[in-house]
This record gives C-alpha cells, structure tokens and sequence, in this order.
C-alpha cells in the first residue's frame, strides 16, 4: 500500500503523515507544488525526528506522479458521491490518494481514480482533517490486510 498527497497545503498534515507512513510501513507520495516552502529541514522537524524520510517521494506534478507510481489501484478518498469505507475492499497494492486541504482533488485527478471512497461522517459534518483521514485509511487498510 501506498499513501500519496495531492498538492497539499498544510505543512504538519504533511509531517503527520510522514509519521503515518513510518508508524505503517508504507510509501509516501507528495505530489507537488505544495502550499508551502518544502525542504528537508522542515519536513524532518515536522516529522518529529520518525527516521530518515527514505520512504517518502517527491513528485513535481500530478503527470509525474501518474508516470512514475507503479501499479496498482488509484483509491481517491473524497466527500464526493463516493463508495463508503465500510463496503470498499482494498488491495495490496492500492494508492491511497487524499487531496489537497482547501480545495481536495480537481476533476482530472477524481477522473483518474479506480475507486472513490469516502469515510462516513455524521449528518452535517463537512470533512476531516487530511491526517486523520489518512490514519483512518491506513488503519482499515491494515485491518483488511491482516
């Protein structure tokens, strides 16, 4: 499994999910520009010192990230007209995509999904944070896997 960010904006959802993907094991995927300055400094700082960030990679832009992600399924998690969490079926090798903060993911990314989830909310709750939302994939993720 891997776990890719979509032009995120916030830079400690990103370093949350540094930690997320150490604490799981899996890849991290940055796909860029980012809505901030993104150097290594600050990542390993916002990581809290989780190891080196081998498993994390940077991608210049959506196409480059498409080129280069390998194979497997491209999960998109959204809050729009998506397959719900608690019926969706992962695989080993599914990507698990979340979008950018303010904005989440444009029409051509939600085109390229194999699959869109979304995580149940309760009746008038907007969204999750990025990093919750990507701990609670990673968790069920895990769960399936066993």
């Amino acid at each position: 499994m891997r776990l890719a960010l979509f032009q995120p904006a916030i830079p400690q959802n990103v370093g949350a999910c540094i930690r997320l993907s150490a604490c799981f094991g899996v890849e991290l995927h940055v796909i860029e520009p980012t809505g901030f300055r993104f150097d290594d400094r600050a990542m390993k700082r916002a990581a809290l010192d989780y190891g080196p960030l081998g498993h994390m990679t940077r991608h210049a832009d959506w196409d480059a990230f498409q080129r280069d992600r390998g194979p497997g399924r491209l999960v998109l998690f959204t809050t729009k007209g998506a397959e719900p969490l608690t019926t969706f079926r992962f695989q080993r090798d599914d990507v698990l995509l979340f979008g950018s903060e303010p904005t989440g993911a444009p029409d051509p990314v939600h085109e390229a999904a194999d699959a869109r989830v979304l995580i149940p909310l309760k009746p008038g709750a907007r969204s999750l944070n990025l990093a919750v939302s990507a701990g609670i994939a990673c968790w069920e993720w895990a769960r399936q896997a066993g």
